[in-house]
């Protein structure tokens, strides 16, 4: 059996979410892919893209990663005014080292949060993101 090629995965992946694959868009999602589950800033990205010979803005790298988020291929996390892009879009909670700034999964049992007040009139709980601030001692 011939293995299907990543491109044309990316390609069905960004399509099924409603997006149109670009090249720019293609080698994001590539870049994505290749690098595991990991926490990205849309800087520290631009950067892996540039190494990695992909040249692109840094609006464009913001914009993609946001569409992404919106299409559900990544988890935004936003700890104070600094944003992530979590390419693990499955529920799970974050400890955030408030020295080092990294951000990382919280694996096994994930907190859980008792007592949720109701939505607002017209609105409805869309997730609960809790961020646990650490420091090393």
């Amino acid at each position: 059996m011939a293995a299907i090629e990543p491109v044309r995965v990316d390609s069905d992946r960004l399509r099924e979410a409603g997006i149109r694959p670009t090249s720019q868009r293609l080698g994001v999602m590539r870049a994505i892919r290749e690098g595991g589950r990991r926490h990205l800033t849309p800087e520290s990205f631009h950067r892996e893209l540039s190494d990695a010979g992909i040249r692109m803005s840094l609006a464009t790298v913001y914009n993609t990663l946001n569409n992404f988020a919106e299409a559900g291929l990544l988890r935004r996390v936003g700890v104070g005014d600094r944003t992530w892009f979590c390419t693990n879009t499955g529920e799970h909670h974050h400890f955030y080292d408030v020295v080092s700034g990294q951000l990382e999964d919280i694996h096994g049992p994930q907190p859980q949060v008792i007592d949720l007040p109701q939505a607002p009139p017209g609105m409805a709980i869309q997730g609960i993101d809790v961020v646990i601030k650490v420091r090393r001692i």
